[in-house]
């Protein structure tokens, strides 16, 4: 993760607008000074600074919640904030270049409210979850222009060299989206997706909770593909190949494909890799045979005025609400002395694929920072409670 390590933090007299970032607050943990968070807004994004005490080290970096998509933004806002308080850099891993040509121009990275608002439909979608180097989704791009491709990886290199080959090929017909593809599922309308991708995932043998194959995520794959459209998993992993087909196998009913070492007309280069390693490749294809109904979430993320009385909001500091979907933990708080305000780090949603975010609760306005969540029917449950806690 980028980072300078600086030999003593800075403040600034907030706002501060340099003409590329604009640094609006500083907010401390109240239960650990060595933290505070420094609110960043440039082309668009809102997003944290992260200025800690790590093991007598004073280091400033990018809050990994809140940080944008682009790399270079990241590396800027770093250097700019250590220009504008005059603190003197020790060390850095912060590359000070130009933005990417390629990316200038490139339109095809999207963020979650893109489609949450206003899912594209005027052509079939195919989607792949965590496209890597993006050899497999480009080449399927440009074999089927008529198709709409939506590549889903967190990997911001990976994003940023995939954007660079769509716009050297000119195509239009691929969009990106740094987020979790198991989120991201529950936002796609039901029964228009013919394709979906998912090779070679990371096996998480010793964190199986965090794997992409799960029940729901199989339970919204069928929701949204049309009938007749496929799930392909591809992995080199014996675990994770018996841990999917048993996860699959457990559906009430379900159309299978099992295949191994089988051809396809492009490979990743990881699979490139196993198989000068000559390790077995599996494949298992779910077929959808089924229409499902339309995708209908109810609620909303508006807050009522916050009384703004800081003992008691203090107060809610880890605390914890569960119910039946899922649950809320405020997991940290925090300070805006200058601005009379203060800030929730949360987790909330379902128990499987929560949602890590802030909200800002200030005088005249309360909000999440940087975005609302998704409009899930967990996330809209969690936020009812939340309302309730802050309202005591």
């Amino acid at each position: 993760m980028p980072h300078l390590h600086i030999e003593d933090f800075k403040n600034l007299n907030f706002p501060v607008d340099d003409g590329t970032f604009r640094f609006n607050f500083l907010a401390k943990n109240i239960n650990h000074p060595e933290e505070q968070l420094i609110a960043a807004e440039a082309e668009g994004e809102e997003f944290f600074l992260l200025s800690i005490q790590d093991e007598g080290k004073s280091l400033l970096k990018t809050d990994k919640l809140t940080r944008p998509s682009s790399t270079y933004l990241v590396h800027q806002a770093l250097l700019s904030y250590a220009k504008d308080s005059g603190m003197n850099v020790i060390a850095s891993n912060v590359i000070d270049g130009k933005k990417n040509i390629h990316l200038n121009n490139v339109t095809a990275l999207k963020d979650i409210e893109y489609f949450a608002s206003n899912f594209p439909q005027d052509k079939e979608v195919r989607i792949e979850v965590g496209f890597g180097s993006g050899r497999h989704i480009l080449h399927q791009a440009k074999s089927n222009p008529d198709i709409l491709f939506i590549g889903i990886e967190i990997h911001r290199p990976s994003i940023e060299q995939v954007l660079k080959q769509i716009s050297i090929n000119k195509l239009d017909n691929l969009l990106l989206l740094d987020y979790d593809a198991r989120l991201f599922l529950e936002q796609v309308p039901s029964n228009i997706v013919g394709r979906i991708y998912v090779h070679f995932p990371v096996p998480w043998d010793k964190k199986p909770h965090r794997r992409v194959i799960s029940k729901k995520f199989l339970d919204e794959a069928t929701r949204v593909l049309k009938v007749g459209g496929q799930l392909e998993l591809r992995t080199d992993s014996e675990n994770y190949y018996a841990y999917s087909y048993e996860t699959f196998i457990s559906r009430t009913k379900v159309k299978l494909q099992i295949n191994k070492n089988q051809d396809i007309a492009i490979i990743s280069k990881y699979e490139d890799r196993w198989r000068k390693m000559e390790k077995n490749i599996y494949d298992i294809t779910m077929i959808n045979e089924e229409e499902s109904e339309p995708l209908q979430v109810q609620g909303n993320f508006d807050f009522d005025l916050v009384k703004t009385d800081f003992q008691a909001l203090e107060k809610l500091n880890s605390a914890i609400k569960r119910f039946d979907e899922g649950f809320i933990h405020i997991e940290r708080v925090y300070n805006i002395e200058d601005q009379n305000a203060i800030l929730f780090r949360i987790s909330m949603g379902s128990f499987d694929r929560p949602e890590h975010l802030y909200v800002l609760i200030g005088e005249n306005e309360t909000r999440y920072f940087p975005k609302p969540p998704l409009k899930s029917s967990a996330n809209v449950k969690a936020h009812q409670i939340l309302k309730e806690m802050l309202h005591g």
